[in-house]
């Protein structure tokens, strides 16, 4: 595969970059099989390996990713993650300096290396100020622990004040911004991806394939699908107009000659604000299926017939798993207070 520069990090991937969230029991429970379909990856000519400390769950990812590696460590970016919840207790996840700094320890462990390539924040976290989180990110580079920082599903918003208290405070900025998009799910084309853009940051996008929607599994008016995706992710495998989307898209993808699995991945690295795509296979038949089409590549009149489908910048419908702001998930931060209403009323 040819590669792509990652932001201005001067490190090169490829354009599609191994996701490793489905190995491990929440997946595929077989060690060898995984490490199996990572070594095909490399050999296919990926070079961009990205887990989490809470994929697996808890870790097994990692020490999967870790077992994989060795012996061809040098030759891999390897990106992970810090935020999620790993065990009970108040502060064993977060964003926080002390978790952070302790949370590298175990992902480096885990992954039997003694640096990260990109290490990526998982989520927004509203309860630590960013700085706090630079600073810590911050002395992690500077000790050679960590190569490159980034963040995860930031809004533009987010993103800008990142770098705004990176470059006041005298911190590393994030590098990388790792968003969700797809043919379905196209908002961050309207700030996000313009935002990474001007501040030179590499984007790696999550759900190429709108977790699973976008390969044809899931019909409108055909047969239920019973797994543990439509328990995790129900409203968005439901969705009415994401199903009348794809009953468009697959007679496209088929006067393409193409799958709409093939559609969907070059449709998500055509954009020029995208560095990779994260693909996320849980066997070798999934991953020697996307490999196939990691050739494609989408005219403008294919393009122009997704874009009347999906008009740019718009999402169709909610995707479960994708950050809300407090501001919207909490209502008691959008109502005032029932008797300052009644007040008013009066």
């Amino acid at each position: 595969m040819k590669t792509r520069e990652l932001g201005r990090t001067g490190i090169r991937v490829s354009p599609y970059c191994l996701g490793t969230m489905m190995f491990g029991r929440a997946g595929n429970p077989d060690h060898d099989d995984c490490v199996r379909i990572i070594h095909r990856a490399l050999d296919s000519g990926i070079n961009f390996v990205d887990t989490a400390d809470v994929y697996g769950p808890h870790g097994e990812s990692e020490d999967i990713v870790g077992k994989a590696l060795k012996g061809r460590r040098d030759d891999i970016v390897l990106a992970t993650k810090v935020n999620g919840t790993m065990g009970d207790g108040p502060n064993r996840g977060g964003s926080s300096r002390r978790w952070i700094i302790a949370e590298v320890e175990q992902s480096l462990r885990r992954l039997g290396t003694d640096h990260i390539d990109l290490y990526q924040v998982h989520h927004p976290d509203p309860h630590t100020d960013i700085e706090e989180t630079l600073s810590a990110l911050t002395d992690l580079v500077r000790s050679g622990k960590v190569r490159a920082i980034g963040s995860s599903n930031l809004p533009a918003s987010e993103i800008v004040e990142a770098q705004w208290v990176a470059d006041r405070r005298g911190l590393h900025r994030f590098r990388t911004e790792q968003p969700p998009y797809s043919i379905l799910n196209r908002a961050i084309e309207r700030e996000v991806l313009p935002v990474c853009r001007r501040y030179g940051m590499g984007v790696l996008v999550w759900s190429p394939l709108a977790m699973g929607l976008l390969t044809g599994r899931y019909r409108k008016g055909g047969p239920t699908v019973r797994n543990a995706r439509m328990k995790w992710v129900p409203r968005h495998l439901t969705d009415e107009r994401k199903l009348d989307a794809v009953e468009r898209l697959i007679p496209l993808a088929e006067e393409a000659g193409l799958s709409l699995t093939h559609l969907a991945m070059a449709f998500a690295i055509t954009h020029p604000g995208v560095t990779s795509a994260i693909i996320g296979p849980r066997t070798m038949e999934q991953l020697e299926d996307l490999l196939a089409g990691a050739a494609v590549a989408l005219d403008d009149d294919v393009l122009d017939r997704i874009d009347r489908i999906v008009a740019p910048g718009t999402d169709i419908g909610p995707l479960d798993v994708s950050y809300t702001p407090p501001s919207v998930q909490r209502p008691a931060l959008r109502r005032r207070p029932a008797d300052e209403r009644a007040g008013v009323a009066r």
